[in-house]
């Protein structure tokens, strides 16, 4: 089974840090789930994208990129859902 590394931006990681501590625990632990299967139940392309895919965690939501080639998911946003397509 392949595996897939996950690297969080860093405009990501400072969103992260104004999350509230049980929150933050939702959204790490889809975000390893990432690792096994980049397309878990619920993930969508967003449209008008090449690869950009987002998981929803509650109100919020986690963007991110998918690159098969280096088995690589980049992790570029985190943001409440009224905030992250603007």
């Amino acid at each position: 089974m392949k595996r897939y590394d996950v690297t969080i931006s860093r405009s990501a990681r400072k969103e992260l840090e104004n999350l509230e501590d049980n929150l933050i625990e939702s959204i790490f632990s889809k975000i390893d789930s990432l690792i096994i299967n980049p397309h878990p139940t619920g993930s969508e392309k967003i449209k008008g994208s090449k690869n950009y895919w987002r998981i929803r965690i509650g109100d919020y939501r986690v963007i991110y990129s998918i690159n098969k080639k280096f088995n690589l998911v980049e992790i570029l946003t985190v943001r409440h859902r009224k905030d992250v397509y603007r």
